[in-house]
């Protein structure tokens, strides 16, 4: 079925248009649902750069369009998957917007930290919102919503949610894994995993602030002794300082 957006009876003036080559500079027509064109002065196939690929992260059709993208737009696809997670953690928590929110704002500072550790960003922001997604059955089968009960229920529910998004295995293991102790930090933990436990923690301490605020000298002492990088401790006296 082809993609209702790529659908020629709807185009507009510019759904035709002229682009320069990248390698010799001679123009080349692009029609709007071409992904790539070849430069016919000489050869040159560049992919389209009116093209949005961040569409891939919602719409149904998005399996058809990734497999006739050139290999340097599809490589992107991880990056695809982060955005389709937030969807489905937001339908999973359906009108828990607090819960939502929550998670969203854990997956913008892991954003900012996982860039300044060069951290792996697939594995964290899928991490971060997913992180609290064992809460719901927690509450329901254990009546509790402690660590413990969050730890055992999240990483079925997160493993279902990435199978059927297509996401690779190893990423789904580490994953998993993260939410599967994300309250409790280990001796040997990756990098992804302090990025995640960071950006949780400042956005918990964000919403106590909102309830109570700390002493500055007091958040400080907390912000240098419980911070796993140097990326978090930054970006939290940056939040919350």
């Amino acid at each position: 079925m082809k993609c209702p957006g790529q659908d020629s009876r709807y185009w507009k003036p510019g759904a035709i248009f002229n682009t320069m080559c990248p390698k010799c500079k001679k123009e080349v027509e692009f029609f709007k649902d071409d992904t790539t064109r070849k430069c016919n002065h000489c050869g040159h196939r560049f992919v389209n750069p009116k093209m949005d690929f961040g569409c891939a992260a919602y719409c149904q059709y998005a399996e058809q369009c990734i497999g006739d993208l050139p290999p340097e737009v599809a490589a992107q696809k991880e990056d695809f998957l982060k955005d389709k997670v937030a969807v489905e953690m937001k339908r999973y928590f359906k009108r828990d917007f607090k819960r939502i929110g929550h998670a969203s704002r854990v997956a913008r500072y892991a954003e900012r930290i996982g860039k300044a550790e060069q951290a792996n960003m697939a594995v964290i922001l899928t991490s971060a919102y997913l992180h609290d997604i064992g809460i719901v059955e927690a509450e329901r089968k254990h009546q509790n919503v402690s660590p413990k009960y969050q730890h055992m229920e999240g990483p079925p529910i997160a493993r279902s949610i990435l199978e059927k998004l297509g996401a690779k295995e190893e990423l789904i293991r580490e994953v998993c894994d993260i939410i599967g102790h994300h309250h409790w930090p280990r001796d040997n933990d990756s990098v992804n995993f302090k990025v995640l436990y960071d950006a949780d923690l400042i956005a918990n301490l964000e919403e106590k602030q909102k309830e109570g605020p700390l002493e500055k000298e007091r958040l400080e002492k907390i912000i240098e002794k419980s911070f796993l990088t140097e990326g978090g401790r930054e970006q939290a006296l940056e939040v919350l300082c």
